[in-house]
């Protein structure tokens, strides 16, 4: 048996709830932007994913109009700082809706580093980041598609294995639905099947010994 959830019946606030409980887990972009009268703000964005690799293009969505959007379109600049674990509590405090003037970074006693090559900081706690400039916005219903091409990255050198980043040693956050946020757990190495290694249907997975005649509610 399933519940359904029809958009027109529920409404845009209630079915937004609906789709960010299930489109899950979301990596954050912590957007740090600069406003034409200076001020360094910082949020986070967790509708965010990579749009292009050649030429390599990240994208993130701003609900509505924030000030990291008027930065950015204003500018044309900004960094996506990758949001760790560690960091839980300030990530989420650059969330307030804070007025213009002030800047999450001071808020959340957050450092400034400055960036090679764009104008606005980035988190010097943060261990990867990703400078950017404006390639594009797209508008779509009541929000906006900011395209950023990446024009530099820089990683700590202790998150490295060789040149490969390692994620346990990122430890991303990332969001779920309500008030809930989720960090990496287990990581499983899994290559990808070629066409011609093909094994086959998959059968289910028997339930583990003891799991089936769970009582309800188990």
């Amino acid at each position: 048996m399933r519940t359904d959830f029809d958009p027109g019946h529920v409404g845009p606030r209630e079915f937004y709830k609906f789709l960010t409980s299930v489109v899950v887990p979301r990596p954050i972009a912590w957007v740090s932007s600069t406003s034409p009268a200076g001020v360094d703000n910082l949020a986070p964005h967790s509708f965010f994913t990579v749009a292009s690799v050649d030429p390599p293009i990240i994208q993130f969505t701003s609900v509505g109009e924030k000030d990291s959007l008027r930065n950015i379109e204003a500018t044309g600049e900004f960094v996506v700082n990758l949001a760790p674990a560690a960091l839980i509590q300030e990530v989420n405090a650059t969330g307030t809706n804070f007025s213009a003037e002030i800047s999450e970074f001071d808020a959340a006693g957050l450092t400034r580093e400055p960036s090679t090559v764009v104008r606005p900081p980035r988190v010097k706690e943060s261990p990867a980041v990703l400078e950017c400039s404006l390639h594009r916005t797209l508008r779509m219903g009541d929000c906006v598609l900011v395209f950023g091409l990446v024009v530099h990255g820089s990683v700590s050198s202790k998150v490295l294995s060789g040149n490969h980043p390692e994620v346990a040693s990122l430890d991303p956050l990332s969001r779920l639905g309500g008030d809930e946020w989720g960090t990496l757990g287990p990581v499983h190495h899994l290559p990808r099947i070629r066409a011609s290694q093909w094994p086959g249907p998959f059968k289910p997975r028997a339930a583990p010994e003891g799991a089936r005649d769970a009582p309800e509610g188990h």
